[in-house]
């Protein structure tokens, strides 16, 4: 398999999609997840309609359980063995996407390039995109695919640890970027996972996810830009992106690739680890 190029956007388009469906150098993944107050089974729907060929990544189960934070990074072993049962190598050119749209799939695509993949794409306007053309579809699990090596290198630049969100708001080495809703961040309404407390880190900036994403899809440069110009982000200015549990905080670090800003890392605990520990401060308000 010729090894591929890494794509000069995020995204390929369903058309394209369409086109490369046969195409053994391309795998399809379904990396749907929804927030639990939603009452969504991403295995059932699955199961109940996918794209062709496309396999499923479980991104409660592919994670590291160890620390009793939700889906946080697996293991490079878990990873590695997760993934090569899939099919996936890191060899392929791995298309995702979600049944929002654009909600979960950054999470998995930042999860697929930072243990080394080389070709990673978002499918454009997501699961709902290629129903509403009328794309085919399939129910049941896909045909077993051959075991694939998947040659998994962490890369610990894309992720950041406490002591570096710790780090950067002490000594501002980068801004800290909050992706939570506006009244979470501001501590109007409770956390939706029992036993933390509400509020933010002091020193970090809110910049609600939902505002970047519209009908499934980024928003166009120029509303990013304006979102990035009020959340104060500069583009050679390092940033962490966190959110409630690390996974809307990929699409933070997804609107600042789309826009040229290179460095976003994620804090993988997120708010799940920082809301959690009484001897880390909380801000509420603005």
């Amino acid at each position: 398999m010729p090894t591929p190029s890494a794509p000069s956007s995020p995204f390929v388009t369903t058309a394209w999609l369409a086109e490369h469906l046969d195409d053994p150098t391309v795998i399809v993944v379904d990396g749907s997840w929804y927030l639990p107050t939603l009452n969504r089974n991403p295995r059932a729907e699955y199961n109940a309609a996918h794209i062709p060929g496309a396999v499923f990544f479980d991104v409660d189960a592919i994670a590291d359980h160890s620390t009793g934070l939700p889906h946080m990074l697996p293991t490079l072993e878990m990873f590695t063995a997760a993934v090569s049962a899939l099919g996936i190598s890191d060899q392929h050119h791995i298309v995702v996407y979600d049944g929002s749209g654009l909600f979960s799939a950054p999470r998995v695509r930042w999860t697929f390039r930072t243990f080394g993949a080389k070709a990673v794409s978002l499918l454009e306007g997501g699961l709902p995109q290629w129903k509403a053309e009328n794309r085919p579809l399939v129910a049941g699990e896909s045909s077993p695919k051959p075991a694939a090596t998947f040659n998994a290198v962490l890369d610990p630049k894309a992720v950041a640890t406490l002591a570096d969100v710790r780090a950067a708001l002490d000594d501002g080495s980068a801004l800290v970027v909050d992706a939570r809703p506006g009244e979470r961040f501001r501590a109007e309404v409770s956390e939706p996972r029992p036993g933390l407390r509400s509020g933010h880190m002091p020193g970090s900036s809110n910049l609600p996810f939902d505002k970047l994403v519209v009908n499934g899809r980024l928003q166009t440069p120029e509303v990013l830009q304006d979102l990035f110009d009020e959340t104060g982000v500069e583009p050679s200015e390092p940033v962490i992106a966190t959110c409630g549990s690390g996974l809307s905080a990929a699409i933070v670090a997804l609107a600042l690739e789309s826009a040229g800003h290179d460095g976003a890392r994620i804090y993988d605990a997120s708010w799940a680890e920082w809301g959690a520990r009484d001897d880390l401060p909380v801000l509420t308000g603005r």
